[in-house]
């Protein structure tokens, strides 16, 4: 699946990208970590647009949280991809947010990024006052947006 299909499809999806290539053994370390660079599952949380500037074009991308190192309750290191459109992986839904889970948002720009993805508005309320953030908005997931998928053939596999 091309990379454009991602931008199609809503945030908070889990979406995989891999290069074709078979994992390496175990034994064989480095060949092992530039596999997993590659290779690897993550939610979608942002997507932008392509952007032309005076000396510059960047095509449209996406960025991907594959997760967090913590240390107890506390998060040291958040894992974020951004792949382009260009990129010569290939990319597949693999599960769609489910109706009625809340989205909690945030306005960066002329883009909203998803901070993070909870089952329904209590616990994202709840969460969203742990984390204190004041500029965030929720959204649910409706049955419109999902039908929409199905009807234009984007269903997960």
């Amino acid at each position: 699946m091309s990379a454009y299909n991602v931008l199609d499809a809503p945030l908070g999806s889990l979406v995989r990208y891999f290069d074709g290539a078979p994992k390496p053994p175990a034994r064989f370390i480095k060949k092992l970590a530039a596999w997993e660079r590659r290779n690897g599952v993550g939610r979608l949380v942002r997507k932008e647009p392509a952007r032309e500037r005076p000396t510059y074009t960047s095509p449209p991308c996406f960025t991907l949280h594959e997760g967090n190192f913590a240390s107890g309750a506390v998060i040291l290191v958040t894992v974020m991809r951004t792949h382009s459109v260009d990129s010569d992986l290939s990319f597949e839904i693999v599960e769609r947010p489910a109706i009625g889970m809340v989205r909690v948002l945030q306005q960066l720009g002329d883009n909203s990024e998803l901070l993070h993805l909870a089952q329904d508005r209590g616990a994202a309320e709840l969460w969203l006052a742990k984390a204190g953030y004041s500029s965030a908005r929720l959204e649910e997931v409706t049955a419109d947006e999902v039908g929409a998928d199905v009807v234009e053939g984007r269903a997960a596999a």
